[in-house]
């Protein structure tokens, strides 16, 4: 992978500023969040942490108050589970537990931020080459074979799978567990799929101190500026990423959101229900749109995204799309696609009828 590549979506103010234009004048369809504002009572939350002392004290390093209603959510105990600045900041401390193990097998293309995770460490990478055609059923089986004598020690799944939108079932992924000496799964979009939470791994971990469950609240709450995710683990394994990283990962403002949003957990199923809602009609309907697009084949998606191959390079149509003020991700940075693909995040209707437009006037 170039590293002039970018490893994520969302590049806003860069690409404005290479493009010529305000922030403001962009549809950001590179990254993949909920179109909604972030539910009233976490911004009720900010305004009472900003006018209160979480900009002056220091925040709490152990996350108690946010661990538990994490783990109130969730079923668990609160040693089970560690919030983080965002996921990003987790898979840094799995990659270095995934390195004393051994080799990692990554499921390609997959999301850039495992290996740059375990580029940190010095991590041996075995890729794992995915079928790039797949059936618009969920949940599928998982697709590749756990044989004991595989070159790997370590395996790292993603469910929905990034960038393909794939959602995987428990029953083919709970066998995983008995193969490998660790297994970290990234759920991080898993909350916004309809019926995705059936899939989740998050009931195996207290019986398989060898699984690793990321989650993310950025995508789920719009909150990508505030950095907030979390991981449910072993408490061993907990305590020591605890002592790895830096004094205050997560800032007094993510704490107060978090925590509120999760402690109210009426608020949250009817948040969670808005959101499948809408992953499940908008993305039917944006998928049917975008087959009537001239030299373009979009993918099946359970996600709030959708993989795009082109019969060509589609890097002019992505630069002119931006230049009429949509972002599309570049997807070069997934190891196994090229410039013949695209990811879209989905957006509200008249986003999404802002990206169909702008595409419709290049392909003529």
């Amino acid at each position: 992978m170039s590293s002039g590549l970018p490893r994520h979506g969302g590049n806003l103010t860069q690409e404005a500023l290479r493009l010529g234009l305000k922030p403001s004048q962009l549809l950001d369809a590179s990254a993949s969040l909920v179109p909604f504002r972030p539910p009233r009572v976490l911004r009720r939350a900010l305004n009472h942490a900003i006018a209160g002392s979480a900009l002056r004290n220091y925040p709490d390093r152990e996350q108690q108050e946010l661990r538990q209603v994490i783990a109130t959510w969730h079923g668990l105990e609160a040693t089970a589970v560690l919030p983080g600045n965002g996921a990003a900041e987790l898979f840094t401390w799995a990659a270095r537990d995934a390195v004393a193990c051994g080799v990692s097998g990554l499921p390609e293309p997959g999301f850039a931020d495992y290996r740059r995770a375990l580029a940190c460490w010095d991590g041996a990478v075995h890729s794992l080459p995915l079928s790039l055609s797949w059936p618009r059923t969920w949940p599928q089986p998982w697709p590749l074979p756990a044989a004991p004598d595989q070159p790997f020690q370590v395996l790292w799944i993603t469910n929905p799978h990034n960038p393909t939108g794939q959602l995987w079932s428990r029953a083919s992924l709970e066998p995983l567990l008995q193969h490998y000496s660790l297994v970290i799964c990234d759920e991080a979009f898993l909350p916004l799929v309809p019926s995705g939470e059936a899939q989740s791994l998050l009931p195996l971990v207290e019986t398989h101190p060898n699984l690793v469950v990321i989650r993310s609240l950025t995508k789920l709450l719009a909150i990508a500026g505030l950095r907030l995710g979390y991981a449910v683990a072993s408490p061993e394994r907990l305590k020591r990423w605890q002592q790895w990283r830096d004094p205050w990962p997560v800032n007094g403002l993510a704490l107060a959101a978090g925590r509120s949003v999760m402690a109210d957990q009426f608020g949250m199923n009817r948040w969670l229900l808005r959101v499948q809602d809408w992953v499940a009609q908008e993305g039917s309907w944006f998928h049917r749109q975008l087959t009537h697009l001239p030299a373009l084949s979009p993918m099946p998606s359970s996600a709030n995204y959708l993989l795009v191959r082109g019969n060509g390079s589609l890097l002019e149509l992505r630069e002119r799309a931006a230049l009429r003020g949509v972002l599309l991700r570049d997807c070069r940075s997934f190891t196994g696609l090229g410039e013949c693909w695209l990811r879209i995040g989905l957006q509200d209707r008249r986003g999404n009828r802002r990206i169909l437009k702008a595409l419709r006037e290049e392909l003529r």
